[in-house]
């Protein structure tokens, strides 16, 4: 198994690689200045820094840093979660003061223990595509939470969908 981790890597790594070289995005800001991944570096430095607020987390919406999404009992990143990581990265990149933090959060379906071993997995499986998109190590950390600290209380799927997160924090601007 041990043998994989590196083949991992490298296709990770190809992926990131592959869909850097892709072109023709789309600006798009969206209402209260918040940037996606098709802002320009310039458009990104030119930000308010306002736009980045202290201790506050991109699951309120008021950040251009995007949260990202998980399946059921999975860390893996899918391609819609994969999109707002490169647009993540893209800001980090052009404002290079900021660092973060990535929450990993769970539904509430598992046990305490298992749930806080998802949540690090999250986190971590974050923090690492935005390192291999070039972010500094040194600007992002992670903590896991679990099923702790839930965005949605309802009992259902979509709920569970919006509690499996990773959820940004920025720490400094």
């Amino acid at each position: 198994m041990k043998s994989m981790r590196p083949l991992n890597f490298i296709l990770l790594l190809c992926t990131v690689l592959a869909l850097g070289s892709c072109s023709g995005m789309k600006t798009n800001k969206k209402k209260g200045g918040d940037l996606n991944m098709g802002a320009s570096a310039q458009e990104i430095t030119n930000a308010d820094t306002g736009d980045f607020k202290i201790n506050v987390g991109s699951d309120s919406g008021d950040m251009p840093i995007k949260t990202v999404y998980f399946a059921f009992n999975s860390s893996r990143l899918n391609s819609t979660g994969r999109s707002v990581l490169e647009g993540n990265a893209k800001i980090l990149k052009a404002v290079s003061s900021l660092e973060v933090q990535i929450e990993g959060h769970c539904d509430e379906r598992g046990g305490v223990q298992y749930n806080m071993a998802l949540g690090e997995r999250r986190a971590k499986t974050v923090r690492d595509y935005l390192v291999a998109m070039g972010v500094p190590r040194s600007r992002v950390s992670t903590v896991t939470l679990g099923k702790e600290q839930p965005v949605s209380f309802g009992h259902d799927e979509e709920s569970w969908g919006k509690n499996r997160r990773g959820n940004f924090v920025i720490t400094a601007k």
